[in-house]
């Protein structure tokens, strides 16, 4: 079973103004009559361009068992081996709908502010071909369960992606849809397998490309099908603005064609033509009633809530949404929006972020530093996730208590990273005892020291004296390797001035 909504994007090319954003699905019949213009050659010394973008996203529901029968869901099972009397459409199978499907459908479009339909209508698209034995596809074409949503997200902008700024995206609606079954193309033999399992694929996007001139009609779209990643959706994205942009600046023209990304090339190739375009005959399914959602206000005096679907119940059950998180971050540990971004990008990572908080007395911009910088990097360069880390929550937690007590130095709480990295099993304390890595707590032997080293370097202690500032740095150097990086440089400093002052 899958969740089909479309969401516009507007992408600009040399300087283009923001234009309007369009909004396309597969089989909305009401759009398809629309007419298609094509962009006129620009004028000469024009070279503003606006491209506009749609999305078809088919996303599977983290269910059980499929949207309209029990048969159990369950990515790559024998082929086959998962198909009810209704899947391989036995004559006088009925479809029965998947509560949890619908309460999924409900809960993604709260979380994509989009207006929820309390009655919404399932269709039937009729096509032909092999893995779809009904002749149709049960949709909702009509009134689908979710419309008129947005989505604000960020992104990363400026020479060094360090400032965060907002984009909104709008919705167009989101419908409940049986998936089809899956093609398997035997070259060898010259044939064509089916598999009625259906739900093989977690993601798959049609995206729909366009260009114009700002201000004038919408170009002719082309339909890039069947991107399964969003890598390769970016890519193809990219190429198709630049392909129709070249050739309407070459006086050719847009044919409104479906095409296809070659991912080996990185580049978009022609499928067929939609010249033709396919008559669906979508009619109301038969065998389904019109799907009634309540709220509050509307339930039934008495409903019982196994019979029922409550809007507000499931509004109660939405987790905390990305864009609240990372705006509770940024106020609640007056950490960059950026870094904020980067938690929640990370896999696994905000939870161990906040693991740390609640065992360590360090400030939270000092762990935000330490995770983001430090445990994020090693991450990084031995090509790990965060579950797989060496290192737990406890063991940075506890490292950094070590570092807020100054019991250890900034560059031997380095260290003792390294080591826990290395060895795993050993507490930050261990190492630090181990190592002898404890920071030099006798001042009397620091000042005796700090003596020691001014006494051997009467030049840079001149240069103290006649107000070179990177003098001291030099002296509080030489002292901190005297002490093998165990004493504390402010404490150093500190000395250091009290002793310049009597020379």
């Amino acid at each position: 079973c899958a969740l089909a909504w479309v969401y516009g994007v507007s992408r600009h090319r040399r300087g283009a103004p923001t234009g309007s954003t369009s909004n396309w699905i597969r089989g909305q019949s009401s759009l398809a009559q629309q007419p298609l213009h094509t962009a006129r050659k620009p004028r000469k010394g024009e070279h503003k361009w606006a491209a506009v973008v749609g999305l078809e996203i088919h996303a599977q529901i983290s269910s059980n068992s499929k949207l309209f029968s029990g048969s159990q869901v369950c990515f790559a099972a024998p082929p086959n081996s998962l198909v009810s009397f209704f899947d391989a459409s036995l004559p006088g199978t009925l479809p029965v709908l998947n509560r949890r499907c619908v309460e999924a459908a409900v809960m993604t479009g709260l979380a994509l502010n989009c207006h929820i339909n309390k009655k919404s209508l399932f269709d039937r698209k009729h096509y032909f071909y092999a893995d779809l034995p009904a002749g149709y596809q049960i949709t909702q074409q009509r009134l689908p369960i979710a419309v008129n949503g947005s989505l604000t997200y960020g992104i990363c902008v400026g020479k060094r992606q360090s400032q965060v700024t907002t984009r909104t995206v709008r919705v167009k609606q989101i419908q409940l849809e049986q998936d089809s079954g899956k093609s398997l193309h035997d070259d060898l033999r010259s044939q064509t397998l089916v598999d009625l399992n259906r739900a093989e694929g977690q993601l798959r996007v049609d995206a729909n490309v366009s260009v114009h001139h700002p201000g004038e009609p919408l170009g002719v779209r082309t339909e890039v099908k069947n991107l399964n990643s969003i890598r390769f959706l970016a890519k193809a994205i990219d190429y198709e603005i630049q392909r129709q942009i070249k050739e309407l600046e070459n006086g050719g023209e847009i044919l409104n064609e479906t095409r296809s990304f070659d991912y080996k090339l990185g580049c978009t190739v022609p499928m067929r033509d939609k010249e033709g375009k396919q008559d669906y005959r979508f009619m109301p399914e038969p065998n389904l009633p019109p799907l009634l959602l309540y709220d509050a206000t509307s339930l039934p005096a008495g409903a019982d809530s196994q019979q029922v679907i409550n809007i507000d119940q499931i509004r109660e059950r939405l987790p905390e949404l990305p864009s609240v998180t990372r705006e509770r971050l940024v106020q609640q540990y007056e950490m960059l929006p950026e870094h904020s971004f980067t938690l929640l990008n990370e896999v696994g990572l905000l939870e161990f972020f906040q693991n740390v908080i609640k065992e360590t007395r360090a400030e939270p911009k000092k762990v935000t530093s330490w995770v983001l910088n430090t445990f994020l990097g090693y991450l990084k360069q031995q090509n790990l996730a965060v579950r797989e880390s060496p290192v737990t929550a406890s063991a940075l937690a506890e490292l950094l208590d070590l570092l807020d007590s100054k019991a250890i130095s900034s560059s031997a709480a380095k260290q003792v990273f390294e080591e826990l990295w290395k060895h795993e099993g050993k507490t930050p304390t261990q190492i630090v005892s181990e190592k002898k890595l404890e920071l030099m707590q006798d001042q009397e032997a620091l000042e005796q020291l700090c003596h020691s080293v001014m006494q051997g370097h009467p030049q840079v202690v001149m240069d103290v004296k006649k107000g070179n500032p990177r003098a001291i740095n030099r002296l509080i150097g030489l002292v901190r390797k005297a002490t093998l990086s165990r004493a504390d440089p402010a404490v150093i400093k500190a000395i250091l001035e009290k002793q310049l002052s009597c020379h």
